[in-house]
């Protein structure tokens, strides 16, 4: 059988591209290999009408909608994309599946280092997306986490949004005498050395350092980037930004391949997961008019 669409990740562009393709009364594939980034947000209050909803909730709910319109979903990781006349999609359990379009929603994994306890506090209390979380430090002891320039302005942006009680932990990384000047006119202090534990009990207390010091705080920010969700692209190698890394779509979300388009973090667009939604939407009714012509 060959699908319409097959989608690739049930995050929010994927769910919401499942919903609507599904309401075309279109032969949709929805394949996951479950546990992406959204599932492991504790709370989301910037989607709008929901106060707050958690990343689990989202993707429970968004499944069980899809399937309602006669999705059809497979948990199973995808490993090749190939296209001759449509896409060949296939995945490590073995199945091979084809479709006239593909869309992609596979997401993007955080980086974290290696610091002891940071799990039992991800959601609640460390956070590493600003847009999403920078809200819940308001008026909090601050500690961020990271190892670049990058890093630095987002301890000043945080500050003049967030909170004035910040800390600055950078790794190895040795800012510029100007940048030190400017940390030291925002009173943001900067502390060099490596993070190994967080210390507390249900919130945290301090990120303990290698040489044993202790930097306190009630709420940490961690700023090391993530990779892509991508490896099964390879063949098809879709056109990417100046940098390399995220992939350039056109205002339908379409990549360079014809027929293949990518949602959320992948490419170049603001990564929440309201957007996302409205991406796999917009990239749904395209591939329904591609189906139309047909």
């Amino acid at each position: 059988m060959t699908y319409d669409c097959i989608i690739i990740g049930a995050g929010p562009g994927g769910l919401q591209a499942a919903i609507y393709l599904g309401r075309f009364n279109r032969k949709v594939l929805l394949i996951d290999r479950t546990g992406g980034r959204t599932s492991h947000a504790k709370s989301i209050e910037n989607f709008l009408t929901q106060k707050a909803i958690s990343g689990h909730d989202i993707i429970r709910l968004g499944l069980e909608q899809a399937r309602s319109f006669n999705a059809e979903v497979l948990r199973a990781l995808v490993t090749t994309v190939a296209k001759t006349a449509d896409f060949e999609v296939g995945t490590e359990e073995g199945g091979r599946y084809r479709a006239r379009f593909v869309i992609v929603s596979s997401g993007v994994v955080d980086n974290y280092p290696p610091i002891a306890n940071l799990y039992q506090y991800l959601g609640r209390s460390l956070f590493t997306c600003v847009d999403c979380d920078g809200y819940h430090t308001t008026g909090k002891k601050l500690l961020v986490i990271g190892n670049a320039i990058n890093t630095v302005r987002l301890a000043m942006g945080m500050k003049q949004m967030f909170t004035k009680d910040i800390t600055l932990n950078l790794i190895h990384y040795e800012p510029p005498p100007d940048v030190k000047e400017a940390l030291a006119d925002e009173n943001i202090p900067l502390v060099k050395g490596t993070p190994v534990k967080v210390i507390g009990g249900e919130l945290p207390e301090a990120v303990e350092l290698k040489d044993g010091a202790r930097i306190p705080c009630e709420v940490i920010m961690c700023n090391f980037g993530y990779r892509l969700n991508d490896a099964f692209l390879d063949g098809l190698s879709p056109k990417k930004d100046a940098n390399g890394f995220k992939y350039v779509v056109n205002n339908y979300y379409e990549s360079s391949v014809g027929g293949l388009f990518i949602v959320g973090p992948l490419n170049t667009g603001n990564d929440q997961v309201i957007i996302a939604a409205g991406e796999g939407a917009v990239a749904a009714i395209e591939v329904n008019k591609r189906l139309l012509d047909l």
